[in-house]
């Protein structure tokens, strides 16, 4: 007698309600025999893959505390392949080439996600990955010559998030209760994206940053 398969299992992670349940919604209408779960934050991310297999990861980079590349670095040194298809507000060329360096199965830009998804999500399913053309080209270029790389290159993923938040107006007390890190901390990332991309004040970071597409 032949076995029923068991139902998909997708684990939705972001921490805005509405963006979850329109990704939920696009898996459910696709999948409706699937499983899908919602969690808001990093800490349930990683309860969720020790009490249970899932078969894609939908993970958003910018979660407060703990962010997407953190979580998906520890999820991946520890040993778990889930396909996991990072989600961001922030264009391609910021983040698609650091979060498939750090173990991530695809990046998909969540302005995108409703004709994009279901495209990205079958890809992994199938044991492939999900990059557009853009992005693969920017792998490309990876391989190429040191001095073609950009300045923003040699930031860490805490110190892109601390520069796109600057970028975007915000105070370094309003990044700090942001990230549920202390001002302090902020204000020495600030003074190491400063001294890495050769900058003088936050106007200047500011510029650098909408001259280079980072926001």
């Amino acid at each position: 007698m032949k076995k029923d398969k068991p139902p998909m299992k997708f684990l939705v992670a972001d921490d805005h309600a509405i963006v979850r349940k329109g990704l939920v919604q696009i898996l459910c209408d696709e999948f409706p025999d699937a499983i899908v779960r919602e969690v808001s934050n990093s800490h349930e991310v990683i309860e969720q893959i020790h009490q249970d297999a899932w078969d894609v990861i939908l993970l958003d980079i910018s979660m407060p505390g703990r962010n997407g590349i953190e979580t998906l670095k520890q999820i991946r040194a520890e040993g778990i392949k889930t396909p996991i298809l990072m989600l961001s507000m922030h264009s391609e060329g910021q983040y698609a080439v650091r979060v498939l360096k750090a173990g991530a199965s695809g990046f998909l830009n969540k302005e995108t996600a409703t004709e994009e998804l279901l495209v990205a999500v079958r890809k992994l399913l199938d044991g492939r990955k999900y990059v557009t053309a853009s992005v693969a080209e920017k792998l490309i270029d990876t391989l190429g010559d040191k001095e073609q790389k950009s300045s923003h290159d040699s930031l860490s993923d805490r110190e892109m998030q601390v520069l796109q938040y600057i970028a975007s107006g915000k105070t370094v007390s309003e990044i700090a209760d942001e990230l549920s890190l202390s001002v302090n901390t902020i204000s020495t990332y600030r003074s190491r994206i400063l001294e890495k991309l050769n900058l003088k004040n936050s106007a200047e970071l500011t510029r650098y940053a909408f001259d280079h597409k980072l926001v």
